[in-house]
């Protein structure tokens, strides 16, 4: 008897911030740091500690241009990083797909069902 087991999704990417983001920038060529956070209704520091976590993963590469208060901040998805964008929808997909196997009668009898 085979065991059913839902479709493993990145949790790196399941997170509502993280995914906006990679979304956003999985359809342009880049975007800065302004519009991420004007699209995305984040705050800055958020915004800032989720690009840096998507970055160390290999996701995201980031520039930045200018100094300090005057920086200008361009990101770009990765190879890496679209690659795990697709992967995570296509098990979110098979997750809303898939059905649970009914258990046999000798399953739920064992549970007391």
């Amino acid at each position: 008897m085979s065991t059913f087991k839902f479709p493993v999704i990145n949790p790196l990417l399941h997170n509502e911030l993280r995914l906006k983001i990679m979304v956003a920038l999985d359809s342009l060529e880049s975007a800065d740091f302004v519009y991420l956070c004007q699209i995305t209704d984040s705050t800055r520091g958020n915004l800032s500690v989720q690009i840096t976590t998507l970055k160390e993963a290999g996701y995201l590469e980031v520039s930045k241009s200018g100094l300090g208060r005057f920086s200008h901040t361009v990101c770009r998805i990765t190879r890496k990083g679209h690659d795990a964008l697709q992967a995570y929808e296509q098990g979110l997909r098979r997750m809303f797909e898939q059905r649970v196997p009914d258990k046999d009668d000798s399953e739920a009898k064992k549970y007391g069902q």
